[in-house]
């Protein structure tokens, strides 16, 4: 197993992201082929062992920021640490590719470079999302625009993923929307409804609200990129409210302070499962090989949870080429 790293992408590149890979490293007995400013990322790393064995350097001498137009990137900066490690991934030099860089520059890149996988008409981004229990949102931001078909694909790509990688043996998929009634929302969804629900090998349980989502109310919730974006930064801004509001009760005083430390262990693994980094990365489903893209403001810890997943999803074995559409 190898997999490429876009050593360059992130807030915090090249020193978290290489970090993460040693990280992950001590957990993995996968290669690694990190791409990037060779002088920086050599530093980084720092222990001559990992570059002479497990760890290989490859030069980039550009870099993608998070400012840059996505499809202009991609084809301007073909030395960019990200089409180099995206060109090795569609040779076939590694298994998986892992990035915390420009999101749009990195889902074009796979699209254009890597390429779908044979019948899938669009690929989505998909979220896992911390609840009741996990939560696959896709689309979460790729396509602004969508059709019921593509609805239908996600459907599929992300029941087949939920099944492989978390287990679940007919995952439960929603289709959200502005009310659970068939005849809710616009043409779209009430056409995609249609079509899901004549589907044998789809577990639809029909339309779900927002709030319903985070409650456990499937396990596959699928939404054009736009709303998804939508409601995934308000889901995360929500969470970061309800963090400020408990830490500003607990600090209140004394007596809440002595609260908070009686309760501090319980309520730190309550919370572990709304953090993002460990939920890892990602994933891009339809690409033809897998793409996992973290948060670009990872740490070390975000983005070892990000290879690892990236791992899992390689070894899996995911196929979509045998997806077809209904109609």
């Amino acid at each position: 197993m190898r997999v490429i790293i876009d050593a360059m992408g992130g807030d915090h590149a090249p020193r978290e992201i290489v970090q993460g890979a040693l990280d992950a490293a001590s957990r993995t007995d996968a290669s690694f082929t990190l791409v990037g400013d060779r002088e920086a990322v050599s530093q980084c790393l720092g222990r001559a062992d990992a570059e002479a064995g497990r760890f290989e350097l490859v030069h980039a001498e550009q870099a993608i920021t998070m400012e840059d137009d996505p499809l202009t990137a991609i084809q301007t900066k073909r030395r960019s640490s990200m089409v180099v490690a995206l060109r090795l991934l569609a040779a076939g030099e590694g298994d998986a590719l892992v990035s915390a860089g420009n999101t749009g520059a990195l889902f074009s890149g796979a699209t254009l470079l890597v390429k779908r996988a044979r019948g899938i008409k669009r690929a989505a981004i998909g979220t896992l999302l911390p609840g009741a229990k996990p939560c696959l949102l896709l689309d979460a931001g790729a396509n602004v625009t969508v059709t019921a078909e593509y609805l239908e694909q996600f459907a599929q790509i992300g029941s087949s993923y939920m099944r492989e990688m978390h287990g679940i043996s007919d995952p439960e998929v929603g289709m959200l929307n502005n009310g659970t009634e068939e005849g809710k929302g616009t043409a779209l969804q009430i056409e995609a409804g249609g079509r899901l629900r004549a589907r044998e090998d789809i577990n639809f349980i029909g339309n779900v609200e927002a709030s319903a989502v985070m409650a456990g109310a499937c396990d596959v919730v699928v939404c054009d990129g736009f709303t998804g974006n939508v409601f995934l930064k308000a889901s995360e801004g929500t969470g970061r409210l309800i963090l400020s509001a408990l830490k500003d009760v607990y600090s209140e005083n004394l007596m809440t302070k002595l609260s908070y430390a009686l309760v501090r262990r319980r309520m730190r693994a309550s919370m572990k499962r709304f953090d993002p980094s460990e939920y890892g990365g990602s994933p891009f489903l339809g690409i033809s090989r897998p793409v996992v893209k973290a948060h670009g403001s990872s740490d070390a810890v975000a983005f070892g949870h990000a290879i690892l997943q990236a791992i899992r999803y390689a070894e899996s074995r995911i196929g979509f080429d045998a997806l077809e559409s209904g109609s």
